[in-house]
């Protein structure tokens, strides 16, 4: 699966407003996609992923609210357009099943990629190794 669509989940995304681990590797590729001319994509479900992760690192106390709130700002303004494919949550809710995941969220950003025939990347490590034998166009951020 190539085409000029890359689908994106949160963890690859807050890698590239706030600094941890690969988060160099997550700009790189970010530039790599813009200087190919790639579109990135995600639910409008991320958006909600964002301010969540990034709200818990405030209670965490790995940063302040305004830097949170800067954070979410830089990642808002990416560019990132937001789709939601016909019967989106149904089909969403059929891959979690057929996957055995214990929850749906992550199925909605494996739709869409699927929906759009592209990669779909993630920092995730747990989710890419849980679908990784059935879904090969599942990339983990640290392949890049």
């Amino acid at each position: 699966m190539t085409n000029f669509w890359a689908c994106v989940d949160a963890s690859l995304v807050v890698k590239i407003v706030v600094e941890e681990p690969y988060s160099s590797h997550a700009r790189a590729l970010w530039r790599a996609w813009h200087s190919e001319a790639r579109d990135i994509t995600a639910p409008p479900l991320l958006r909600y992923e964002l301010t969540s992760v990034l709200r818990k690192h405030v209670t965490r106390g790995f940063r302040t609210t305004e830097e949170s709130r800067q954070a979410l700002e830089r990642a808002l303004a990416l560019g990132i357009e937001y789709m939601e494919p016909p019967n989106f949550h149904l089909r969403a809710l059929d891959m979690a099943d057929r996957l055995e995941r214990p929850v749906a969220y992550d199925t909605h950003y494996l739709v869409l990629a699927q929906h759009l025939d592209c990669e779909f990347w993630s920092a995730d490590e747990r989710l890419v190794n849980a679908v990784q034998g059935t879904l090969p166009w599942v990339k983990w951020l640290g392949e890049f």
